[in-house]
């Protein structure tokens, strides 16, 4: 029998939805923190005060990249930055405490999208869904 849909196919078919998953994430997180900015305060929550450039390779995001969020969670008062003591030309960046009760609503509603996404499949329907990632992960 051959297959449905081949590879490719199949694969454009998890990066829709998966986007669309993540929109839909997007759309009810709190608190103006999306999944990208709840997953930069966690990087935060875990490792405390780190360089810019730490928070970008942690997260296998460019430097520019990370530079323009970091900006704008900082105007938008969810971390500061500050200038390393060790080398004054790189920034630390931290959570403020706003980022931290951010972080704690962000999560919870991350969490709570993801279960009425994800609860729509049986319990051997997610067993085999988390499977598949396993094997999609694998190096």
């Amino acid at each position: 029998m051959e297959p449905r849909t081949n590879a490719a196919e199949t694969g454009l078919r998890f990066l829709t939805t998966s986007a669309k998953i993540r929109r839909a994430v997007d759309e009810h997180m709190a608190s103006g923190v999306s999944l990208a900015r709840t997953k930069i305060l966690q990087v935060l929550a875990d490792l405390g005060p780190v360089k810019q450039s730490r928070l970008a390779a942690e997260l296998g995001m460019a430097a520019r990249s990370i530079t323009q969020a970091v900006e704008t969670m900082e105007r938008d008062g969810l971390v500061e930055r500050s200038p390393d003591p060790a080398d004054k030309r790189a920034k630390v960046v931290a959570a403020t405490a706003r980022g931290e009760r951010a972080l704690t609503t962000g999560e919870q509603t991350g969490r709570e999208v993801l279960r009425s996404v994800f609860e729509r499949l049986n319990p051997n329907q997610l067993k085999a869904l988390d499977e598949m990632l396993d094997a999609l992960n694998q190096n």
